[in-house]
């Protein structure tokens, strides 16, 4: 186990993410006190890694931590399917603010109608 201080993580994290995916498990420490812990998820040894990285990914997006496209490269999914399932797990996708949901439903009107004319 390696420990390594805030300072030295922000100054080189390629020397704790290396020890990491080498199987060395990492702590962050914050005034001689330990903050974090950096582990390799492909070290976990999780059989369904992919799943972890979905449910991460979907947590992340839930709590506004990413965006919906960050959270698809993260899930490794097309962005389609990423908001397919983010859907089906009905959280919302304009994080909930009601404005942006009528401006987004009035644009969409917008266009229909606009396809809708016939041509000249």
């Amino acid at each position: 186990m390696q420990t390594i201080n805030i300072r030295q993580l922000k100054t080189n994290p390629n020397t704790a993410l290396a020890a990491a995916r080498d199987g060395d498990m990492v702590v962050v420490m914050n005034h001689d006190h330990p903050q974090a812990l950096l582990v390799d998820l492909e070290q976990l040894g999780v059989p369904d890694l992919a799943a972890v990285r979905v449910a991460l990914a979907v947590a992340l997006f839930r709590g506004g931590s990413v965006s919906v496209g960050f959270a698809a490269r993260m899930a490794n999914k097309p962005l389609a399917e990423m908001l397919s399932l983010l859907s089906s797990q009905g959280i919302p996708l304009t994080g909930g603010n009601n404005t942006v949901a009528d401006e987004v439903c009035a644009e969409m009107q917008q266009a229909r109608n606009w396809l809708a004319k016939p041509a000249t």
